[in-house]
């Protein structure tokens, strides 16, 4: 038979989780003053007026940096506990987890191969 009550600590603390950013929110919205003018539409620059046009383009090639990092940051997550469970699990867990380096292995030599990580 199937007890709810064995997940009490998990739904109060979800709960509490959810309650604590929105009142947050709530919060900062009612005690915030709100003061419009020309001095809150100014971009701010360390308190040094602002040269030129506030809005400016990057290069792709940062986002694309910052890309490639985040799936080999992700892909060390997935792996660590595969490697420090890996004499309890099966064969069939060795092959997927090798399935999907070299799925990564692929993808970081597609991205070589494009230049994205050049940074020149």
């Amino acid at each position: 038979m199937f007890l709810l009550h064995e997940y009490d600590i998990f739904w109060a603390f979800l709960i509490i989780s959810s309650i604590i950013p929105i009142l947050a929110f709530v919060i900062s919205g009612v005690l915030a003053p709100v003061r419009e003018g020309p001095e809150k539409l100014s971009s701010y620059e360390s308190g040094i007026e602002p040269i030129g046009d506030a809005w400016l383009q990057f290069r792709i090639r940062y986002y694309m940096f910052a890309l490639v990092f985040v799936v080999f940051d992700v892909e060390t997550v997935f792996l660590y506990p595969w490697a420090m469970s890996f004499d309890v699990l099966g064969v069939s867990v060795f092959i997927e987890a090798f399935i999907f380096v070299l799925i990564l292995i692929i993808g970081s030599v597609y991205a070589w191969r494009k230049g994205a990580l050049e940074w020149s």
